[in-house]
């Protein structure tokens, strides 16, 4: 007689799933904290030029302007350069109001501290951005930065 018997089945034991809430906590508290939010979709093509002095300014105070041809998802509205305000197009008159709206919607004690970003495809012609600056110099929004790359393209 032998002191062990063998098992005629083998059948495993169920598994313990008292540690799965912890554990899809856990990923659900994970992802929240690691995933950005985009502020807004980009409408537009936007080459940024390339800079090599940049510096590196907090978002919380900050507005941005976007300058260039529509991508291909909205060719409907020409292949002329357009200025995108959050997630639509604007004309040149409505820059000072959207800026203005714009500041409406930050905490108060940033809106005097305010800065108009603006981020314009390297191929959009001069003369747009000039009537940009004329509607934000009409909103008093003196202080404005230029977006760009930080790579340098060698020749």
């Amino acid at each position: 007689m032998s002191k062990f018997r063998n098992k005629e089945k083998g059948e495993l034991p169920a598994i313990s799933t008292a540690s799965l809430p912890d554990i899809v906590f856990m990923l659900l508290f994970f992802f929240m904290v690691a995933t950005v939010m985009r502020d807004s979709s980009l409408m537009i093509e936007n080459q940024l030029p390339s800079a090599d002095q940049v510096e590196k300014l907090k978002k919380d105070r900050t507005i941005f302007i976007y300058a260039g041809k529509p991508s291909s998802q909205y060719k409907q509205f020409g292949v002329e350069p357009r200025i995108q305000f959050n997630d639509a197009f604007i004309t040149v008159e409505d820059v000072q109001s959207s800026v203005y709206q714009g500041i409406s919607e930050m905490n108060e004690e940033l809106q005097s501290k305010v800065v108009v970003g603006l981020k314009i495809d390297k191929n959009t012609n001069a003369g747009l951005v000039s009537d940009i600056k004329q509607e934000l110099r009409k909103a008093n929004a003196l202080k404005v930065m230029y977006i760009a790359n930080t790579k340098t393209e060698k020749l």
